[in-house]
């Protein structure tokens, strides 16, 4: 009897200890909830684009910094062309008058070496301009870069995007393949630039 009673007692305080243990411990539905409370929220991307060979086709900057450095390269090729055709002029002279032996061979020598350091000298010339309108290009562009990259900067600190891509036309609009029409920002980036120059020009 005395069994019986010590056997109901431990069964007794079993039963009371699995109770508690329910009471204290979370079922795995609500342990997972909270847990999942508990962790930090993923971040919202805001991404939008710009495609940058439209934007530098309407913006009004680039547009005038490109026609004044075609009208200079315009001109230096014109005075190159010039330049060149007339010693294309000056060798047939001399090839015409040692043909109809209107000159001595030693004439028409000292005339061709003459001819010669006159193409040299061209042809340094030639070389320099190049060399200088490709710098000028060069800063030109980068001109034009910084200033795109500048006001994207400004834009973005009033709009808050997490990531800006600028994209180039080309078989594919790399990195941007398919992306909602609403993301690309480049007629509001165009809008703002020239704004912005137009605003300069008045100063």
């Amino acid at each position: 009897m005395k069994k019986t009673s010590l056997i109901l007692s431990i069964c007794a305080f079993l039963l009371a200890a699995a109770a508690l243990v329910f009471t204290l411990v979370p079922f795995g539905k609500a342990s997972d909830k909270e847990a999942a409370e508990n962790q930090p929220e993923e971040p919202v991307l805001n991404i939008a684009y710009f495609n940058v060979d439209e934007v530098v086709a309407g913006y009004q900057m680039a547009i005038d910094l490109n026609a004044a450095f075609e009208k200079k390269a315009k001109s230096v090729n014109d005075d190159l062309t010039r330049r060149n055709n007339k010693l294309e002029n000056e060798q047939k002279e001399i090839a015409d008058k040692l043909n109809k032996g209107l000159v001595t061979r030693s004439t028409a020598e000292v005339q061709i070496g003459k001819w010669q350091e006159k193409v040299a000298s061209f042809q340094n010339l030639t070389q320099q301009k190049n060399g200088e309108l490709a710098e000028e290009q060069q800063v030109m562009l980068n001109n034009i870069a910084n200033a795109i990259g500048e006001y994207v900067k400004k834009y973005n600190a009033e709009k808050g995007y997490t990531i800006i891509f600028s994209t180039t036309s080309g078989l594919l609009s790399q990195p941007v393949v398919d992306a909602e029409a609403g993301l690309n920002i480049t007629s509001a980036i165009i809008e703002g630039l020239n704004a912005e120059y137009q605003a300069t020009k008045k100063k």
